[in-house]
């Protein structure tokens, strides 16, 4: 399987995953949280050992940073890296929202932030479980 098969199996696995967290029944969400992500944190092993290897680059700096994923294999296990941690972190929004009854009408637009702007879309769940039950209670994941 090349390189773009992959990405595009990664890219609709999640998508299909983040519809689920939007419409299906609580039951579904573990298997979202846990074996989705576990999926793609296989495909990620795979891909960043071979992206890596024998490359220029570091994390002392921004253009080292950039030098890093130079290689197809590491620009692809870079972007299952963002797929599987915004997907877990879309799941734990989800389990949490449902203990706290926050609605799924104010949720899915965090869903729909985080999917695609990652960090923004956690922060505007914080913002949004801010405003309703339990607003006292500390974070947990």
């Amino acid at each position: 399987m090349d390189n773009a098969q992959v990405f595009s199996i990664a890219n609709s696995l999640a998508a299909l995953s983040w519809v689920a967290l939007a419409v299906a029944p609580a039951r579904t969400w573990r298997i979202i949280r846990y074996a989705v992500p576990g999926l793609l944190a296989v495909a990620y092993i795979w891909y960043i050992v071979p992206g890596m290897r024998g490359g220029e680059g570091g994390f002392d700096s921004l253009a080292n940073v950039m030098k890093l994923f130079t290689r197809e294999e590491a620009v692809l296990a870079g972007w299952i890296h963002y797929l599987a941690f915004d997907l877990f972190v879309g799941t734990w929004e989800t389990e949490d929202a449902l203990g706290r009854g926050v609605s799924r009408f104010l949720l899915v637009p965090c869903l729909a932030l985080t999917f695609m702007f990652g960090p923004a879309g956690l922060l505007m769940y914080f913002l949004v479980r801010q405003t309703g039950k339990g607003r006292s209670e500390p974070l947990t994941v």
